[in-house]
């Protein structure tokens, strides 16, 4: 059987699957499958001008240092070799530790979910799209902009699980502010594990919260301490305080997770112009700089632990100090990480994003740039790859159907072309003739079905027919689907026991004062 062939045949079976419970017609989206970057990721640097930031980065480290708000972080660090100035937190590494620490993270593993056919290859060239995370507000065509609140928070939990092109619950889709802080990270948990069946990721602030929801994410797979440490089952990202700082409470969490043999992402915040230095090179030095010292601390912590490369390099507004996204700058930066990673031999972090305030061109076009960076610069793990908006302040439901869309149409542009005879279709130019038409050639009656990608939001129709029909717009039919959605979403099945076992943990826990305390 061809690849052409078979991947008719995948597509017969998403359409044979438009009919659901009820009579409900699905909506038409590929099937579940990691995307995989099949041509040799874009480089923007050659090899001296790479190595001149890796050297900048470990000059920063042995002669500025980083500051680890931490005790044990540095009580470690000191063991390892660093030089650790207790009464200003300050770390400075020679860069030969640096070189030697770092060679035993993983290049490549295995992110495991609750549901084992959505386990996730990490590394490589595999592609993996976290929904959008961590934002304090959402908003929606009908009820406009407003803070996060548990209503919404499920409903975006239910619409990463029912699109197959989002592979990592990336954290809370918005943040519940109307849950209590002590206990919110288990409720949200618990709704992570019950309304979604993929891999998951965990916040890194304190040790006891991460602690929690790494036991969590055992029981709800239902496997033992020792086979959840050899099986990395959820993932986290520190951001460092750019410039050079790393926080104690992520510090703390990085610990635990690195220990238990988690995944960790450092990602550096990197603004130039505002939070590193204005020009691309130097802010990429500090980048580097601070992503190679958490690098190292996962290492000192446990050799061998899960590693990813995180970049988030941007740029400000100067007029007026905001962040930007989906800049030329940022493109560039993405792009530039992408090398730096694999020059360490680990994977790679980067983002979907923009700055937009509402679902408009802008926020089409700088998703667009920032999604083509990521998939060129060889992105292993595209965090909030959909539903971003505002800078990270606003969940969207509509910018995450435009979302899906777009990251359909790249997970298409990514697969192979087939050239053999079945695709030539030598037969079907006789068939046409000179001058003819291919509509009613055997060839294209075989394939019309599943011959292109067909998009969710894209309108076809000629003008009039597109008047007539109501004159839709892009976000008004976006607004249409993710409403479709959540009526067919079916929430995965869990064994029962597991769940009461999740209630009485949560129980003990809330029982004990949650995470007690302000912070």
């Amino acid at each position: 059987m061809t690849r052409d062939s078979t991947k008719r045949r995948n597509r017969r079976n998403r359409s044979a699957n438009r009919a659901v419970g009820g009579g409900k017609k699905s909506i038409d989206q590929l099937p579940w499958k990691q995307p995989e970057l099949t041509f040799p990721p874009q480089e923007l640097l050659n090899g001296e001008q790479l190595d001149t930031i890796h050297r900048a980065s470990l000059e920063i480290l042995q002669k500025i240092g980083m500051e680890f708000m931490s005790e044990d972080a540095r009580e470690r660090l000191k063991k390892a070799g660093a030089d650790v100035n207790d009464e200003t937190h300050m770390v400075r590494f020679d860069p030969a530790m640096i070189e030697e620490v770092i060679k035993t993270a993983p290049s490549q593993f295995t992110l495991h979910a609750r549901n084992p056919q959505k386990n996730l290859q990490i590394g490589g060239r595999y592609i993996v799209n976290g929904c959008v995370s961590s934002p304090p507000n959402v908003s929606c065509m009908d009820k406009g902009r407003r803070p996060g609140n548990v209503e919404d928070f499920q409903n975006l939990l239910r619409l990463s699980q029912y699109f197959n092109i989002i592979h990592l619950i990336g954290g809370y889709p918005v943040e519940p502010l109307d849950r209590a802080v002590s206990t919110r990270h288990l409720y949200n948990t618990r709704d992570m594990l019950t309304l979604t069946d993929k891999a998951l990721s965990v916040y890194c602030i304190w040790g006891s919260r991460v602690s929690d929801a790494i036991e969590m994410i055992r029981i709800g797979r239902g496997i033992s301490q020792q086979q959840l440490e050899k099986e990395p089952s959820c993932f986290s990202v520190i951001n460092t305080n750019s410039p050079l700082k790393f926080d104690g409470m992520m510090l703390e969490g990085l610990i635990e997770m690195s220990a238990r043999n988690q995944v960790i992402c450092v990602t550096p915040f990197t603004l130039a112009g505002a939070m590193a230095p204005v020009t691309l090179a130097g802010a990429l030095a500090q980048q580097n700089a601070e992503a190679l010292a958490g690098l190292a601390m996962t290492q000192i912590v446990r050799p061998g632990a899960p590693f990813v490369y995180g970049g988030f390099t941007s740029n400000v507004d100067m007029k007026s100090g905001a962040p930007a996204f989906g800049t030329p700058e940022y493109m560039k930066a993405a792009i530039i990480g992408g090398q730096l990673a694999r020059r360490y031999n680990v994977p790679y972090r980067t983002s979907g994003v923009n700055a937009a305030n509402t679902v408009d061109a802008q926020a089409a076009y700088e998703s667009v740039f920032s999604l083509w960076a990521t998939t060129m610069g060889g992105g292993n793990i595209v965090k909030h790859a959909a539903g971003w908006m505002e800078g990270g302040l606003v969940a969207s439901y509509e910018k995450l159907i435009l979302d899906v869309d777009m990251l359909q149409m790249v997970a298409e542009f990514l697969q192979p072309v087939v050239v053999d005879d079945a695709t030539l279709g030598f037969d079907s130019i006789v068939e046409a003739g000179v001058g003819g038409h291919f509509f009613g050639t055997a060839h294209t009656q075989e394939r019309y079905r599943d011959a292109f990608y067909a998009p969710m939001i894209s309108d076809w129709r000629n003008y009039e027919s597109w008047e007539e029909a109501g004159s839709p717009r892009a976000w008004q039919k976006a607004n249409h689907i993710w409403k479709q959605a959540l009526e067919l979403y079916e929430e995965p099945p869990l064994d029962p026991a597991i769940l009461e076992e999740l209630d009485v943990y949560i129980a003990k826990i809330a029982e004990d004062g949650g995470i007690g305390g302000d912070f």
